[in-house]
């Protein structure tokens, strides 16, 4: 089958490997489609503080069931999925805590173990979730949005709250959604006028830049340290800042000012228990992710365009599509 393989920073190849096989207690998932995430594009330029190399990326997932035991979820082979790529361990502190996306021994497909850009891959089958209406291009969309849904609920923002969303890429656009979901008053700033005209067509006032006005929950979602430093600055006295992005880089804090307003600062980690959730959402028409996927590209195209993505002025959410020459 054909793989994609990230050997080192910048280094993306394409290797032909022995079909994979279902491991016990697994699913043997034939890959259909898989999203790019900014995070695999600081993978790429070797910033990201957690992937390991050589690796293959992928953890945005779609795919169609080929294998699959006995199972009392109601999969079956044909079945099509969205792959959660948190694998928990279920038995550490936090997961015994329903906490599993901070799992002590947590892996993610795509970023400690090998991912979807593959042609085959093999899932264990709480991973699994199906939808018998959802397309695949939808199904892959699930974990960009769980990141966005998981980050709402650590904020506990509520009806009529005013929230402020810095940063319009992805996980952005997916704050914004459950955000408004959630009934917020929803303030966005977006350098990219593209980004900023996407986040406006989805009913968020959107700025160039951050004016004087405090929001009750601050959302920074740029995985900029500066910007993450900076963000304080706009919450309102007893209000709540959540790092959604992430970066290597200190962030430093105006303790006088986090002091004198009690602001209470989230870290927002990965998605815990959204797949669900957010499925039934789209099913039933309450999420649109029809406008989000600007850019396509086969797998065997990844070598050779990939790196040119981070560049388009207009790009939301890449999907790379895998066909029968793939496997």
């Amino acid at each position: 089958m054909r793989q994609i393989l990230l050997a080192a920073p910048g280094e993306l190849v394409e290797r032909q490997v022995q079909r994979s096989s279902a491991q016990t207690g697994e699913a043997l998932v034939r890959m259909r489609r898989v999203g790019v995430c900014g995070s695999d594009f600081h993978a790429f330029a070797g910033r990201h503080p957690v992937y390991t190399y050589p690796r293959v990326l992928g953890h945005e997932l779609a795919g169609e069931i080929v294998e699959i035991p006995k199972n009392e979820n109601g999969i079956s082979v044909g079945d099509k999925c969205a792959i959660d790529p948190y694998i928990y361990c279920g038995s550490c502190r936090a997961c015994r805590r329903g906490r599993t996306n901070c799992c002590e021994q947590l892996r993610l497909y795509g970023v400690h173990v090998d991912g979807g850009m593959q042609g085959f891959l093999s899932v264990r089958l709480d991973l699994l979730h199906k939808s018998r209406t959802l397309s695949l291009d939808q199904l892959a969309l699930i974990e960009t949005l769980g990141i966005g849904a998981h980050a709402v609920v650590r904020s506990g923002l509520k009806k009529d709250e005013s929230a402020l969303v810095i940063g319009a890429g992805p996980i952005g656009l997916g704050v914004i959604q459950f955000a408004q979901l959630a009934g917020a008053i929803v303030r966005v700033v977006e350098h990219n006028p593209w980004r900023r005209k996407f986040a406006a067509l989805m009913g968020a006032e959107a700025f160039p830049q951050i004016n004087d006005q405090l929001a009750d929950v601050v959302f920074d979602a740029t995985g900029s340290s500066e910007s993450m430093s900076n963000s304080l600055e706009h919450v309102a006295a007893s209000g709540r800042l959540v790092f959604v992005g992430l970066t290597k880089d200190p962030v430093v804090i105006n303790d006088a000012l986090l002091h004198r307003r009690e602001v209470t600062i989230y870290a927002s980690r990965n998605s815990c228990a959204q797949f669900p959730r957010i499925i039934r959402m789209i099913e039933e028409g309450k999420i649109d992710t029809t406008p989000w996927i600007t850019d396509r590209l086969t797998l065997a195209e990844v070598p050779l365009r990939f790196k040119d993505l981070p560049s388009k002025s207009r790009l939301i959410k890449a999907i790379v599509e895998l066909d029968d020459s793939d496997v």
